[in-house]
């Protein structure tokens, strides 16, 4: 029958469901409530096919009516069954979110239920509807309350864990409860934790509790349980050691340890657990002690599910330490299954730093370019906007620029460039600029069709940075010709609060193509790039089209009236001062009775004064 199946469908649904926290109630309840309506239906069909048969003489089973006096007999004469009934009926009313309930009105029905359930906590838990019972009232009661309940709980917390109704119960304990609380569900179920992360419904509960409720002390405590039984069986909070520090110890202790990590691994893996964030941290302990031919075997495992890994720190460096170890053959299976996820790698804040792993070593080139250039092409107006994003790509058009690779993200980066090092024999440079060959044409063309990147404070140090690089003159020549038209264009505009000089950086920008080059702080003068349209071409370009070489004074006068554009003027003025055949500088200065009135909030018209 349909409806039946409908059922079965909803049950799996129901199994599988990973409640967050925060919406656990309003999901399982409509899931459970579906359940339950399908049954009813059921037994509606099935009735109605009982009285027909019946009056053909088929069938002398009861009817309908029969049936639910029996199944309502049934009920009352399970252990508290009328207490049971009596608590329904009032939560019926106590769930009602529509029209929203006035808290007097919940509190006192919160109280009536508590005053039913309280002695026989015990009994609703581990009952579908029951236990939805509780759920709500560990949403609504009191703090002292919920301690009560966690307390009655004490010593079925594993069942609860495991039970396909009562883990949600456990995951609203887990949400609402206290500090203490918590601690306690934790306890009792320390050494349980390798067996929960293979169940079903367990496995959601130990993902709850090690990526929201856990502090860093409990997350490595429970990390240490997958060691073996020794770590799950004793627990030594002063015990700090590390799994490298623990495996130097002994050879034979690296081994049972590595076989405990791989084979739990290995069956959350077949289960399909591979997102899982706390199994992304056991796979951390692994690969920080796999040698060998465990190596090899580990990456067979996991190659074609490191698209499963990126979205958490632990698996990210899971996912590099992948990367850098594998061989040609194994790197080639990781990024086909990594091409359909490209655009989530690469605007994921830690999949980002995968895509830069990759860039860094592998040789194959062609292969990386075929796999994502293509993939990423219409992506790439939010990737050059993006925080993290962008990284990957400044590294390809700058190298490993301090100015956007901190000292700690560089020290990662030198851990897995030197993991490569057994299988990847490319100068780091020569792999950098034959990727950036393939991917410069497709920054400039999504530049030249999206201009309102500009607009974003990351999009224009992108614009700067893929303007200055210079690495493929006759390649980029026409397409940086084509963005510094564009940047001019864009100047042109009526200065208002959408003028790109009123973005943070633009400013910086125009400055910096003006002067030539950036400014070196260190050495306290500009690094001139030569050759690339960008100096005393586009200053000139600049005055010729903006201000029409000063002869439009109403446009001049709205860039001194700003102080932003004010600041612009500075940097025209200084780099065009010593050219005999251009008239702006004097124009500019027959301006000075204006830039005198400029009161001193615009800075810029004080600096002007000043180089005069």
């Amino acid at each position: 029958m349909v409806k039946k199946r409908v059922a079965e469908e909803t049950v799996v649904k129901v199994k599988k469901a990973k409640i967050d926290p925060e919406h656990s109630e309003d999901e399982s309840e409509d899931q459970l409530d579906e359940l339950d309506s399908h049954s009813d239906n059921e037994q509606s069909d099935e009735s109605s096919e009982s009285i027909n048969n019946k009056e053909n003489g088929e069938d002398n089973r009861p009817s309908r009516q029969e049936q639910k006096k029996l199944l309502s007999e049934r009920k009352l004469k399970r252990k508290s069954g009328t207490q049971v009934e009596n608590i329904k009926r009032l939560w019926e009313k106590l769930r009602v979110k529509n029209p929203p309930m006035p808290k007097e009105i919940r509190d006192k029905l919160c109280d009536e239920t508590w005053e039913l359930s309280k002695d026989v906590i015990g009994d609703l838990v581990l009952k579908h509807d029951a236990s939805r019972v509780v759920q709500t009232l560990v949403k609504y009661c009191s703090k002292e309350r919920r301690e009560i309940i966690t307390r009655a709980l004490k010593g079925n917390f594993y069942n609860l864990a495991t039970s396909a109704y009562g883990k949600y119960l456990l995951i609203k304990l887990l949400h609402y409860g206290s500090k203490d609380s918590r601690e306690l569900i934790l306890s009792e179920l320390h050494g349980k934790l390798r067996k929960l992360i293979r169940h079903r419904e367990g496995a959601y509960v130990v993902e709850d509790l090690y990526v929201l409720y856990a502090t860093a002390k409990q997350k490595s405590q429970m990390i240490r349980e997958f060691w073996g039984s020794e770590y799950a069986v004793f627990r030594d909070p002063n015990d700090t050691r590390t799994i490298k520090d623990v495996c130097a110890d002994s050879a034979e202790k690296r081994a049972l340890i590595a076989n405990n990590l791989i084979t739990t691994i290995r069956g959350s893996v077949e289960k399909g657990s591979t997102g899982f964030q706390i199994l992304h941290a056991v796979m951390r302990e692994y690969v920080q002690i796999f040698e060998n031919e465990e190596v090899r075997a580990f990456i067979e495992l996991l190659q074609d599910q490191v698209a499963e890994l990126v979205h958490t720190p632990e698996g990210c460096e899971v996912a590099c330490t992948l990367v850098a170890k594998s061989n040609a053959k194994e790197r080639k299976a990781i990024l086909k299954g990594l091409k359909n996820h490209a655009e989530a790698l690469a605007t994921n804040e830690h999949g980002q730093f995968v895509l830069q792993v990759i860039f860094m070593t592998v040789d194959d080139t062609v292969l990386v370019n075929r796999t994502f250039s293509g993939a990423l092409k219409d992506s790439f107006d939010r990737i050059m906007v993006g925080k993290f994003s962008r990284r990957p790509f400044v590294y390809l058009l700058n190298g490993l620029d301090r100015s956007y690779f901190s000292p700690l993200v560089l020290k990662d980066v030198e851990k897995y460039t030197e993991m490569a090092a057994e299988t990847s024999k490319k100068p780091q440079d020569q792999r950098r600029k034959e990727l950036l060959k393939n991917f410069l044409p497709i920054f400039y063309e999504t530049f030249l069709h999206k201009p309102v990147i500009l607009h974003e404070n990351l999009g224009a140090q992108f614009i700067l940075e893929l303007i200055l690089n210079n690495e493929f003159p006759q390649e980029a020549q026409e397409y940086r010709q084509q963005a510094l038209d564009i940047i001019i264009g864009e100047m042109k505009e009526e200065l208002g609060e959408e003028h790109l000089l009123n973005k943070p950086f633009t400013p910086r920008l125009v400055k910096t193509l003006i002067q030539g080059g950036k400014w070196n702080n260190k050495e306290k003068k500009v690094d001139l790039v030569d050759g690339i349209g960008i100096g005393m071409e586009f200053a000139s370009s600049f005055v010729e089209r903006v201000f029409e070489n000063g002869e439009n004074e109403d446009v001049l006068k709205s860039w001194i009236n700003d102080n932003q554009g004010c600041f612009v003027l500075v940097a025209l003025f200084e780099r065009l001062k010593d050219t005999k055949k251009h008239s702006f500088p004097k124009k500019l200065k027959k301006m000075d009775k204006l830039i005198k009135k400029q009161d001193d909030s615009n800075k810029g018209a004080q600096l002007l004064l000043k180089v005069f």
